[in-house]
């Protein structure tokens, strides 16, 4: 539906067209399927409309909130402002060498459609990455990671908009901060830069496989494939994440609600002498990288449910909504899940879904 929107600007006859939808449902917009509304939502389809978004944004005097692929994202309440949804297509070869090329992708472009094209085009670099939901956008904000992969390992640059000044400004993996599902515009550029695109670098030929993570290697041997290739890789990681996690088309999720916990080494010592069978990988950082699910399972949550939010029965890991949950069910039942996980273990989980709404926004 097409609005005209005033624009409280000193001016009363200056104002602005901009398709807006008005009180819309959010359900659709985020995979946990949260039934709240947003006071406004509009879609950013091009970068011709920057201007005129900004304009809207410094006059209306709203808050807004940047939405991509909603994948990643809990909305415990109704939201008063504006929802812009990051909506620009588009995926061009930039440069390439006789090892490497270098692929613009889009932030509106679907994560599992980029990874998919790239298979099929022989380049590497993010086959451990299918199927992890959302898009290309929030990609790097995550530094999305999976199966011994992240993004940061063939993240080239990206280029996104302050929003305050108008200007583009092109980040290096460096500026980027990546860390553990962490970087600069998770942190301290949240809500002011909007990523417009990102620049992967990825190998055309000599492709290094990473196969040693989880049982890759062991389901590649099942299929009797002794020199694999990227789709090779990727299909076996297809057929491990379809077995343990629920498809958010048919059953509300985000995907891993929590981080895996970084623990000290005489910590990890001590839960290792109760507890031996206790996962655990060296970090960079000196410390140990544990399992959130295996806390959240041996705390006895895997398979819970209360209503319509629960834990899913394969992966504990993954908060669910059964059909009718609300942003704060499921919110709740995550700080339960922390408050126990805390206690038994003295280990604290952190959220690594972004909650929105009320004091969390």
């Amino acid at each position: 539906m097409l609005f005209v929107i005033p624009l409280p600007a000193y001016n009363p006859a200056f104002f602005y067209t901009m398709e807006i939808l008005r009180n819309i449902s959010l359900k659709k917009y985020n995979t946990f399927g949260i039934d709240v509304k947003s006071a406004y939502l509009t879609e950013l389809s091009s970068e011709k409309e920057l201007p005129y978004l900004l304009n809207w944004i410094e006059k209306s005097n709203l808050p807004y909130y940047l939405l991509s692929g909603g994948s990643n994202v809990l909305f415990v309440s109704d939201y008063p402002g504006i929802i812009i949804r990051v909506n620009m297509k588009g995926i061009q070869k930039v440069d390439e060498t006789d090892d490497h090329v270098f692929i613009q992708a889009m932030a509106g472009e679907n994560w599992e459609d980029f990874v998919d094209l790239c298979l099929k085009n022989n380049w590497g670099g993010i086959e451990n990455l299918t199927l992890i939901p959302g898009n290309v956008g929030t990609s790097p904000m995550q530094n999305i990671g999976a199966y011994g992969m992240e993004i940061k390992d063939s993240f080239h640059h990206l280029k996104a908009l302050e929003l305050k000044t108008g200007e583009i400004k092109t980040f290096n993996s460096e500026q980027c901060r990546f860390g553990y599902r962490e970087s600069f515009f998770k942190n301290e550029g949240r809500d002011k830069y909007m990523i417009l695109s990102v620049c992967f670098r990825l190998s055309r030929r000599n492709h290094v496989l990473n196969t040693t993570y989880g049982i890759i290697s062991q389901e590649l041997e099942k299929i009797g494939v002794k020199q694999p290739g990227l789709y090779d890789v990727a299909n076996v990681i297809r057929s491990i994440r379809r077995s343990k996690l629920p498809d958010p088309a048919e059953l509300g999720n985000a995907g891993s609600f929590f981080k895996n916990p970084l623990i000290t080494q005489g910590h990890f010592n001590t839960l290792v002498s109760e507890y031996p069978e206790i996962p655990g990988f060296p970090d960079v950082s000196g410390n140990i990288k544990t399992a959130a699910a295996w806390f959240i399972d041996k705390a006895g949550w895997k398979g819970y449910r209360d209503g319509d939010s629960g834990v899913h029965k394969m992966q504990a890991l993954v908060l669910v909504n059964y059909g009718k949950a609300s942003g704060n069910d499921i919110l709740s039942l995550s700080e339960k899940i922390q408050k126990s996980v805390k206690e038994k273990f003295d280990v604290n989980l952190e959220r690594e879904v972004n909650v929105v709404g009320d004091f969390y926004s």
